[in-house]
């Protein structure tokens, strides 16, 4: 069943034309990922997709409603974990709750548990390390009452080591509590490694250009990504995406 569905969306601010009849969808429980150059519209999509722009051309569609210029629809874990800096972590995980009227403390302490952060639900954000904010910041998009999570390049700022550690937890909290995830990101491997499809965008105006079915089985590992086959399906990925200059 399609959860999310993009139709022909189209964008411009002024005479930069952004996203030209940019069409996608995103099943019940799916992990989707969005590889495009810098500039090619990924954080204007997301910005339709959450109701903070209201498109040119198209509609958006949450369990086939349209949610087009509606804000709340979704859940929204940006760059930055976005963590309150005067609010303890469990305050900050329990935000979305909090917002939607229905406060769960007993499951956000557990998250928080499994999270290896229980130590820090009374600390505040500038105690914790990136990798733990930014754990912080998931674990709030995973309680919060919305069905359906963007991630926008959410360990773009951690080194190799720490990031390849939140991929793997991050595919062990997807896999318990299944939300459906749209997620951008500029790192192949980290596309093939997490979704179950890769959307491939064109550099500016934006078009889908490809779309890919990630063949390997989950649950995943990390010795996955030094196997033949993935290099292999890397190798593609990358060839497409070169063949247009990104």
């Amino acid at each position: 069943m399609k959860h999310l569905e993009i139709q022909n969306v189209s964008q411009s601010f002024g005479d930069i034309h952004v996203l030209d009849g940019i069409s996608l969808s995103v099943s019940e429980g799916e992990f989707v990922s969005v590889l495009g150059p810098s500039g090619s519209g990924k954080s204007t999509l997301f910005g339709i997709i959450g109701g903070l722009i209201n498109p040119n051309f198209g509609d958006i569609l949450l369990n086939g409603k349209s949610i087009k210029g509606k804000r709340g629809s979704i859940s929204y874990t940006p760059q930055t974990s976005s963590l309150l800096p005067w609010r303890t972590i469990l305050d900050n995980v329990l935000l979305g709750q909090e917002l939607s009227g229905k406060k769960d403390i007993n499951l956000a302490k557990n998250m928080i548990e499994r999270a290896g952060l229980k130590d820090y639900e009374g600390a505040y954000p500038h105690e914790l390390s990136g990798g733990m904010k930014q754990r912080a910041s998931f674990i709030r998009s995973v309680i919060s009452p919305q069905s359906l999570i963007l991630l926008d390049e959410p360990f773009s700022a951690l080194d190799e080591f720490t990031r390849t550690d939140m991929q793997k937890w991050l595919l062990s909290m997807w896999e318990e509590n299944t939300r459906s995830i749209l997620f951008v990101t500029h790192n192949i491997e980290e596309a093939i490694f997490l979704s179950d499809r890769i959307i491939i965008l064109s550099p500016r105006p934006a078009t889908v250009l490809e779309e890919y079915k990630v063949p390997f089985e989950r649950p995943r590992q990390e010795e996955l990504l030094l196997t033949e086959e993935f290099l292999q399906f890397k190798k593609e990925i990358y060839q497409q995406m070169k063949s247009v200059q990104m």
